[in-house]
């Protein structure tokens, strides 16, 4: 069963790093792989959401400052060692490797964990924008498997996690918001029956 899914696997690979390969690709998806070039936008976005956004955009780029953290420290930390596997460029021959291999483990790919859980916590706040939110961590999250770093299994991996880690951080806060103006509820009527 594992032999078969690892076929599986390996054939996907190959397909999204030689198959679909061309001049365009070659330079779109390497230039999306990596994170450096998007810091300056990154840092826009989220500076303009907290400073002509109100309280929900403040909340959405907090929120999304821990679940980055937890989705890069899972995956890295937890995941990776865990399952400690190789990268396909470290034990396949001929892959197309067009960035840096890497020196880290294969599953999951933090690109797509971190990617997958940005869009659906930033989803969660901004409906209106979920399916670019969810293009662009799709696109990022192949550009691994075609820069020839990841199997595409590592990403299928990446997106599951992330965004479940996306989802428990925000059933979280919306119970502990609940849960907060029933205290604070609880509080005005004590102080109303106080002060009658």
């Amino acid at each position: 069963m594992i032999e078969w899914l690892y076929s599986i696997d390996l054939m996907l690979f190959r397909w999204g790093n030689e198959a679909l390969a061309n001049p365009v690709g070659d330079w779109f998806f390497v230039f999306i792989t990596e994170v450096k070039n998007f810091y300056v936008v990154y840092a826009v976005v989220l500076i303009g959401l907290m400073w002509f956004g109100k309280k929900r955009a403040v909340i959405a780029v907090l929120l999304l400052i821990l679940v980055i953290t937890l989705s890069d420290q899972i995956s890295s930390f937890v995941v990776k060692p865990y399952f400690d596997r190789l990268r396909p460029c470290h034990v396949l021959e001929n892959v197309r490797l067009l960035v840096g291999c890497g020196g880290g483990k294969s599953f999951t790919s933090s690109h797509a964990t971190n990617n997958f859980a940005m869009a659906v916590l930033m989803s969660h706040f901004y409906p209106k924008a979920r399916w670019y939110l969810l293009v662009w961590a799709s696109l990022v999250a192949f550009s691994r498997v075609y820069t020839g770093v990841h199997y595409p299994s590592d990403i299928l991996g990446g997106a599951i996690l992330g965004s479940i880690i996306a989802i428990v951080v925000i059933l979280a806060y919306e119970r502990g918001t609940v849960a907060w103006k029933r205290i604070r509820g609880a509080d005005k009527q004590s102080e109303l029956k106080r002060s009658s």
